[in-house]
């Protein structure tokens, strides 16, 4: 890199002096024409030889010799013949132009030396730097966080670093190389216009940049005093749903799970409303490129956010509705579990079997959700029940006995309200019953449920009642004709009526 550098300062230098090489001093005569002399210096009483001839050596004119002085200076030559003047006036033309052009080649060779010495002076400091804040970073420095958002570990910051000052480093050689090329350009005169336009690249858009700042800075004043008043009353805003929230304030009608929702509206709100009050003091907000990336922006938003908003929307009015809150045990759907988390778009759910269910709040809004936490908090208990059916041969006063006595061996079942049974039916073959009891533990269902059956079983089976539930299939053997097309001959002992059925059906007959 250093030599890339070197080449690209040496550049100019070469250029220029190549141009200024070739440069004739004069015009040459046309054919058939005298060669026309060299125009006198004025004479020493002259005004003309008051004024210094304009060399035109840029920034670096002042190492360049004049022609004025030197004449001055001079001391007078004894007269000579008209024959030799012309010849001595073209010689010393020349010798003064060689000489001219060699210091101005010098210190165009000493500028490029000065600079590459910067360079060098610039990459030395820089990366003593570089290696002492690597010491520095290893014992100090920790990782990058914003709140519990881990950005960058610290050896990730370390090469930030590292990449920074490497690219600081080609900056500054770039900016130092822009800035010789117009000052060695400067020296000579056919390439002297081209370092005021090399020059102005920079310096143009800096004083357009420095004005523009200078013009804005009234609309900045503005924006700084919108956006101060808008975080004060944010923060008020806060306060005031954290007070809420913690109970500390006290709102009929107004609940404390919705301060924080309701906080998070309102915070919206106001900035939707700080945008568009700043909107027409941004700079370029007035131009037509300007309106139509923010239009095309927003048509965008709402053509691809449809299902979100609308989710947004449902989460919304969930929250309102209050059907929930984190931990409650509810059942969405075909699943069960507690509610572990609730966002503007979406709610999850665990299972008892640690599985989680992702619903979208438009789901559970279109749906039945049922919250078994609130029915134990706010009545005597839920009422867990089990089914069960037993033959007629077994009395209904041992199953009542039986049923009762498993409920009341579960811990987590209430004592009041006591459990009920109630017989939901008699069918043909046996009877109906269905266990109540009343619990406010209903994080324990399953296991609620599984200690009642095996009680039921216990109690049975001390009872001697055998919970095998018979099942009869009748086999009609193949080739059996169960009902003949033809009724049968009368008897001896009367008529006797018959009706086809279906098979399955029962009978009917005299």
């Amino acid at each position: 890199m250093k030599r890339f550098a070197l080449i690209l300062l040496l550049i100019p230098v070469i250029l220029g002096a190549s141009i200024a090489a070739q440069t004739p001093d004069a015009a040459p005569a046309a054919p058939g024409e005298e060669p026309s002399a060299p125009a006198l210096p004025p004479s020493p009483d002259s005004p003309e030889a008051a004024k210094p001839e304009s060399q035109g050596g840029g920034f670096f004119s002042f190492l360049l010799p004049r022609e004025a002085e030197q004449e001055t200076k001079a001391p007078v030559s004894p007269p000579v013949a008209p024959g030799l003047e012309s010849e001595i006036e073209e010689t010393v033309s020349t010798r003064t132009a060689s000489t001219s052009l060699l210091i101005r080649i010098f210190a165009a060779l000493v500028i490029v030396l000065v600079m590459i010495l910067l360079v060098r002076l610039f990459w030395y400091i820089l990366g003593s730097f570089e290696k002492k804040l690597h010491v520095y970073g290893e014992t100090h420095f920790k990782a990058l966080k914003i709140k519990k958002v881990n950005l960058l570990s610290k050896n990730q910051f370390l090469k930030f670093i590292t990449v920074g000052i490497n690219v600081l480093r080609y900056v500054i050689a770039i900016l130092l190389f822009y800035i010789t090329i117009p000052i060695v350009f400067s020296l000579f005169a056919l390439t002297r216009n081209l370092a005021s336009t090399l020059f102005g690249y920079i310096l143009n858009p800096l004083k357009r940049i420095l004005l523009g700042f200078l013009s804005y800075i009234p609309n900045l004043i503005t924006i700084i005093v919108i956006l101060f008043v808008a975080k004060y009353v944010l923060k008020t805003i806060k306060f005031l749903a954290d007070q809420i929230e913690h109970g500390k304030l006290q709102i009929s009608g107004f609940y404390a799970d919705w301060a924080r929702p309701t906080y998070q509206i309102i915070r919206l709100i106001l900035y939707i409303f700080v945008l568009t009050v700043v909107y027409p003091y941004l700079p370029g907000s007035d131009s037509a490129i300007f309106q139509g990336v923010s239009v095309f922006a927003g048509i965008l938003l709402s053509l691809g956010s449809t299902a979100a908003i609308g989710n947004m929307v449902a989460g919304l009015v969930i929250t309102y509705m209050r059907p929930f809150k984190i931990g409650d045990l509810v059942k969405v759907g075909e699943w069960t579990g507690f509610v572990v988390e609730r966002t503007a778009i979406v709610t999850r759910i665990r299972t008892f079997k640690n599985e989680y269910v992702t619903y979208p709040n438009l789901t559970i809004l279109n749906s039945n959700t049922i919250n078994y936490k609130t029915s134990a908090e706010h009545h005597e208990g839920l009422v867990l029940h089990v089914s069960m059916t037993m033959g007629y041969s077994v009395p209904w006063e041992t199953v009542y006995k039986v049923l009762l006595e498993a409920a009341a061996l579960v811990k987590d079942i209430e004592k009041t309200p006591p459990p009920f049974i109630n017989q939901l039916g008699l069918e043909d073959f046996y009877a109906r019953y269905e266990l109540n009891a009343f619990t406010k533990n209903v994080d324990r269902q399953p296991r609620i449920y599984s200690e009642l059956y095996e009680n039921i079983q216990n109690g049975f089976k001390q009872e001697g009642v055998d919970l095998t539930a018979p099942h009869f299939q009748i086999h009609i053997p193949q080739g059996f004709e169960t009902f003949p097309e033809t009724p049968p001959p009368s008897g001896a002992g009367g008529k006797k009526n018959s009706k086809k059925t279906s098979q399955g059906d029962k009978k009917e007959g005299e």
